[in-house]
């Protein structure tokens, strides 16, 4: 098989399904499937996928609609960062989520869905609305959006007690934090004051007035499972360059 990018092997874990990965190590998206796999302890190859060239004819085979992430899953393909993420955590029974099996857990999981639905309905389209912004001021005034919707829509959610960080007072990661992790790592990374993209008053922001939520997001942030394939300054750095064309070209 042809490749536009590097072939390598993860082993998280031995034995179980074989799994192929196409991904991008950029892509936040695609993250989410590392934290499942990382999480799982499921073994894995990897093969990276140029986002800045055309997909090239095999892996359009593999996935027509050309995104990451692909899972090859003992010969099923599976697409699309939610779907693939789901079915892991489905698939293979543990803390990230409960089966149905109950009433309880069926409840569980609703609340799952429905916290991951109002991040990225509310919250994702003003952390993206703060990337686009060119001035300081308009930098700014996209945070205090942002963290009304965080204190409206997220902050509520988080009702359990402080001894159990993650979502529902779990002790460990749940399919809340593997949908969510990618997009929290960058939020507070690029708020960063040197990085110039979002808004550097965003963890005051958040410290002041959704304290559960900023505490939540500072453990996410840690998880190795989260973390393993990142490298801040290159996403920064992309980032920061990909907002500025687009600027650019709306200008023209």
């Amino acid at each position: 098989m042809a490749s536009n990018g590097t072939t390598t092997t993860a082993t998280n874990g031995s034995g179980g399904p074989e799994i192929i990965l196409y991904t991008n190590h950029g892509c936040p998206w695609a993250h989410r499937a590392h934290i499942a796999l990382k999480e799982l302890g499921l073994s894995y190859k990897e093969v990276i996928i140029d986002l800045d060239r055309p997909r090239e004819p095999w892996y359009l085979e593999i996935n027509p609609r050309g995104l990451v992430p692909t899972i090859n899953y003992n010969g099923d393909i599976i697409t699309e960062s939610a779907v693939v993420a789901q079915f892991l955590a489905d698939a293979h029974q543990s803390h990230l989520l409960p089966p149905t099996t109950s009433v309880a857990n069926a409840l569980y999981r609703a609340r799952v869905a429905f916290f991951v639905d109002a991040f990225f309905s509310k919250a994702m389209p003003l952390i993206f609305a703060g990337q686009r912004a060119q001035s300081e001021a308009d930098k700014d005034a996209a945070a205090e959006d942002l963290v009304a919707v965080v204190v409206k829509e997220l902050e509520p959610l988080f009702n359990w007690n402080n001894s159990s960080p993650f979502f529902g007072g779990s002790d460990r990661l749940t399919l809340a934090e593997v949908l969510t992790g990618s997009f929290v790592l960058r939020l507070l990374a690029l708020s960063k004051p040197e990085y110039g993209i979002l808004s550097p008053k965003i963890g005051a922001l958040l410290d002041e007035r959704a304290p559960r939520f900023k505490a939540w997001a500072a453990k996410v942030v840690q998880e190795p499972s989260v973390t393993y394939i990142w490298d801040e300054k290159r996403v920064a750095e992309r980032t920061k360059a990909r907002f500025a064309k687009l600027a650019a070209e709306k200008k023209l």
